[in-house]
């Protein structure tokens, strides 16, 4: 019987998915599914969630919750994270405080000033997960959904190089789904190589049975309804040749082309699907008008007959990772986050990357790339080098490093001066100060 961890299991969304995913494969149909979480009541709810999953799939499985995190990981196989460091209280200043600076943010839980605080506030506590993984599940697989994405597995990889720790986003698949429908393809038809960092990484190699697909992409973008239908990175798409993983809402922060000014929002940002792209802090409103009512949500769910609760699996990447490692060993390739060991050779060495990895029997195996074209390794380093400041901030406690790191991000450094950025930081080191024990003011 293997064992699964779900640390921050009260995610109801990512964690009855991955749960149901992972019951769906032979070696696992009788596996503990051991869940904790902080929140007493969200334990609650995706406790009985998971055991609705089980009961109507008829699995000889077991599942357990607590809200201590050393029970939940004595003797895991596999470790699943989708923890939130602090609630919307604490975080919606990560978005509130640029606002005022005049930056435009619409998602802010990746990189810029708000992604770079949700990362100091969040290392720490991914440190100890990490701790207690080495002590009681040592050969355990770490898959991390947490964002920052690059700056949590940067950060460690870094502390804990020896465990087998990975991060994980459904951006690359989604994507590519999108991109085989708008062309007519079936996207089992589809193959790419595709490489950068994460929500920043392109299709470097896209084909459909063998054939080179963005011909195909380029005639299909002179349909009004697909191009509108990702105007931000259609448009990205258009000038640089290569397509980007991220929905518009994130890549519209991450460069200086798109949010610098209300016109530029106005003519690149009104379409987008997942978020709004056009909206400032669409999801902090999102959260904002869920605080009272996700509750509604879950229970709807949970009242479903039993006939209508899906259990096919579904595509992402978890279950399948754990199956070629430890369950029935059939090699899966997935895109992972790793630290740059040669793996695309003009970014920075040692920075987080998102790459293909190969999963195998206790393997998880990081594949080079070379080099990716010049145009986009200047887009990416000035991502990565970001994102190596601001790790090295939280690592080593320097609030410079933290202004550094704010300062070199494409929108940020578009819109404000030098010391508007360092007024910006420290009004939001101050916000923080609570979770930045390091931070003397």
């Amino acid at each position: 019987m293997k064992k699964f961890a779900f640390i921050g299991g009260g995610s109801f969304g990512f964690t009855r998915t991955l749960v149901r995913d992972i019951l769906t494969f032979p070696a696992f149909r009788d596996a503990e599914i051991a869940l904790m979480d902080i929140d007493v009541e969200k334990l609650d709810y995706i406790k009985r969630a998971c055991e609705k999953i089980v009961r109507v799939g008829n699995y000889p499985a077991k599942i357990t919750a607590t809200t201590d995190r050393v029970e939940a990981l004595k003797g895991a196989d596999g470790v699943i994270c989708t923890i939130l460091s602090g609630d919307v209280e604490v975080w919606k200043h990560d978005i509130l405080i640029p606002e005022k600076y005049g930056i435009d943010i619409n998602v802010g839980d990746t990189r810029g000033p708000s992604g770079i605080f949700r990362a100091l506030r969040t290392i720490p506590v991914m440190l100890d997960i990490c701790a207690d993984i080495e002590k009681y599940c040592p050969n355990a697989i770490f898959l991390n959904y947490t964002n920052p994405m690059a700056m949590l597995c940067r950060a460690m990889q870094e502390k804990y190089p020896h465990l087998k720790i990975t991060g994980l986003c459904h951006s690359v698949q989604g994507t590519v789904k999108k991109l085989a429908e708008w062309v007519g393809a079936n996207h089992e038809e589809v193959t790419y190589t595709c490489a950068g960092v994460n929500h920043q990484a392109f299709y470097l190699d896209l084909k459909w049975n063998g054939q080179d697909m963005y011909p195909l992409l380029r005639e299909a973008m002179k349909k009004p309804e697909i191009y509108n239908d990702e105007q931000v990175r259609n448009d990205m798409f258009m000038h640089l040749d290569y397509y980007v993983t991220e929905s518009s809402g994130h890549n519209s922060e991450y460069v200086a082309w798109y949010r610098k000014r209300a016109d530029l929002i106005d003519k690149y940002c009104t379409t987008g699907t997942g978020w709004n792209p056009g909206e400032h802090s669409y999801i902090l409103n999102y959260y904002l008008d869920r605080k009272d009512t996700w509750r509604d949500t879950i229970n709807e769910w949970l009242d479903k007959p039993d006939e209508e609760v899906e259990l096919e699996r579904g595509e992402e990447y978890a279950a399948y990772i754990f199956n070629a490692v430890f369950g029935d060993n059939t090699m899966f390739k997935f895109n992972g986050n790793v630290r740059n060991y040669g793996l695309i050779e003009n970014l920075p060495e040692g920075c987080c990357v998102e790459i293909p990895v190969v999963a195998s029997r206790d393997s998880l195996e990081s594949v080079s790339v070379g080099k990716i074209p010049e145009h986009l390794a200047i887009l990416i380093n000035t991502t990565a080098r970001c994102e190596e400041l601001a790790v090295q901030a939280a690592l080593e406690g320097d609030a410079k490093k933290v202004f550094w790191a704010c300062a070199f991000d494409p929108l940020t450094s578009a819109v404000l001066s030098l010391e508007e950025i360092k007024n910006m930081v420290d009004e939001m080191l101050e916000q923080n100060k609570e979770y930045l024990p390091w931070y003397k003011g």
